[in-house]
């Protein structure tokens, strides 16, 4: 029987033409490379190596074994990693990058899915806004990470689209949400908008921007806040309209402005949401599997898109 030692000191002596090279290499003595030289040779009933002078140069039957013998190493070597990638996925930590708004109404069913399956796994979800995920991402501080589309710099990076979530229009004056909101109504309109620190890219904010495009009128914020809960609060009080994805309001409009209602935008007005990760990169198992579980939680909460590759840009 062919032993995994014998072929890792046949490869060794093939690369060194010695037997006394290939035992400093692996760290044997002299005579155990000899004896596994041998052994294997006679177990497949053929002589590998002549010797000449010092070294040792190998037969026609030697060239023909050695790219099998690399192969099976090869492969031993990778069945090693992947059982040292599980155990890592099983005890270590994972991080994962998520903008603040899909956080919002993912963030704790993601978290959950992951320790279902890996109760042993310390979890991180990182970021605020997309684009501050994507540095992160650029720098290697993560692998991959569910995003906002159009707020992502794609250069470098493969972008793919898995969700879209439609805008609405959310008020506490039930006037206002009789009929869809269209462009003009949205320029008059006195919002309160998040991510004020981002406002130059975040997503929502630039997808208004370009439904306002025709009226020669950026949205017009009376108040202006990081996060959408204070919005959405806010709304509720009756000091000002704003625009949230669907799910946002869903989830937030029961619990901080019950008096409130949405309406939808017209034309309809869309947030889409993508996987992205450095192109090329080759992905870990904690990293493809936040993709899986990220993907599944998104599609079952916004209107699930085929996947596939995609150019995003910055709205400056």
């Amino acid at each position: 029987m062919v032993s995994l030692h014998q072929l890792t000191c046949f490869l060794a002596t093939y690369e060194h033409g010695s037997l006394t090279a290939a035992a400093e290499e692996l760290g044997y003595a002299q005579p155990s490379v000899s004896e596994q030289i041998r052994t294997l040779e006679k177990g497949l009933g053929v002589q590998l190596f002549r010797r000449v002078g010092r070294g040792v140069v190998p037969t026609t039957v030697a060239d023909t074994l050695r790219p099998h013998a690399e192969k099976v190493l090869a492969s031993v070597d990778e069945a090693r990693q992947a059982v040292r990638s599980v155990k890592s996925l099983e005890t270590g930590t994972i991080r994962f990058g998520m903008f603040g708004i899909a956080r919002l109404y993912a963030g704790a069913g993601l978290i959950a899915d992951v320790l279902s399956r890996y109760p042993g796994v310390r979890v991180e979800l990182v970021g605020q806004n997309s684009t501050e995920v994507t540095e992160d991402l650029r720098r290697g501080r993560l692998e991959a990470a569910m995003l906002a589309v159009p707020n992502v710099d794609s250069e470098g990076m493969t972008v793919l689209p898995v969700a879209r979530e439609e805008l609405v229009y959310i008020s506490a004056d039930p006037a206002r949400l009789t009929s869809p909101v269209t462009a003009h109504r949205l320029a008059q309109a006195p919002l309160v908008l998040s991510e004020t620190t981002y406002r130059a890219v975040d997503s929502t904010r630039a997808t208004l921007r370009q439904m306002l495009h025709t009226t020669g009128r950026n949205p017009a914020t009376r108040i202006e806040v990081e996060d959408v809960e204070t919005a959405v609060e806010l709304v509720g009080m009756g000091y000002a309209d704003s625009v949230v994805p669907k799910g946002a309001a869903l989830q937030l409009l029961p619990r901080l402005a019950p008096q409130a209602g949405w309406v939808a935008l017209r034309p309809r007005q869309y947030d889409t949401f993508a996987v992205v990760h450095r192109a090329g990169a080759i992905l870990s198992p904690a990293a493809r599997l936040m993709i899986e579980l990220a993907t599944k939680r998104m599609q079952a909460i916004a209107e699930p898109v085929t996947p596939r590759p995609a150019r995003a840009t910055v709205d400056a």
